[in-house]
């Protein structure tokens, strides 16, 4: 969907599945152990009514009118993402709750929208004092609560489109394997090397947003 290669209710719902099969393979092997439990209600609380909304205004705008938004979100990750990399080191201690009850809020939109609502998350708790391991099951097991409800909605509204079934059966597979690979073999690297590089990923994702919708505007 980010991309523009896909349209955005068929991204949508490929994306959610992969999701759904990355947060079940974690949790068939013992990830919710690592899960940080108070959060991840907050963000739950929080994040899964608005990712009602979310859907609803996607519903709305389909793939015509969503360019504004995209750029809007896109901005927002984009520059949400530089500070991970002007302050690599994290926050001190712990924020308050209500910091993952509003990042929840957004995140939640964007699931309901693009089925994309990780930034949001990833941004926040990597700036938070956890282990690694601990933001990772925290972010897997809340996304794949939010692709499962998404998908519910997607069904019972009879809007599930005809996906490749090629492209399932390639991506699948490396889902897992990738899944498996990070588990089994997780890379040595500081706090700090690993934020710069979600901060990579997320200014990334900013960017895939921005760059298509502003393009498909001056088309």
């Amino acid at each position: 969907a980010l991309v523009g290669l896909l349209p955005l209710p068929d991204a949508a719902a490929m994306v959610g599945m992969l999701t759904l099969v990355n947060a079940t393979q974690m949790l068939i092997h013992g990830g919710w152990r690592e899960v940080a439990r108070r959060e991840l209600r907050l963000i739950l609380v929080s994040s899964l009514p608005s990712l009602f909304v979310g859907y609803a205004v996607l519903e709305w705008m389909a793939d015509t009118r969503a360019d504004l938004l995209k750029i809007g979100l896109g901005l927002v990750i984009m520059l949400s993402s530089l500070q991970l990399a002007i302050r690599p080191s994290g926050l001190a201690k712990p924020s308050p709750g209500a910091s993952f009850v509003g990042f929840g809020v957004i995140s939640g939109l964007m699931s309901g929208l693009f089925a994309t609502g990780g930034p949001p998350l990833v941004y926040h708790l990597f700036r938070q004092p956890m282990p690694h391991e601990r933001i990772r099951e925290t972010l897997v097991t809340a996304f794949g609560a939010a692709q499962a409800v998404r998908i519910v909605l997607v069904v019972a509204g009879g809007n599930l489109p005809a996906l490749s079934p090629v492209a399932l059966i390639l991506a699948v597979p490396i889902v897992i394997l990738s899944t498996y690979a990070a588990r089994r073999w997780p890379p040595a690297l500081s706090q700090r090397t690993v934020r710069r590089s979600v901060f990579v990923l997320l200014f990334l994702s900013g960017l895939s947003l921005t760059l298509p919708a502003a393009m498909h505007i001056a088309a």
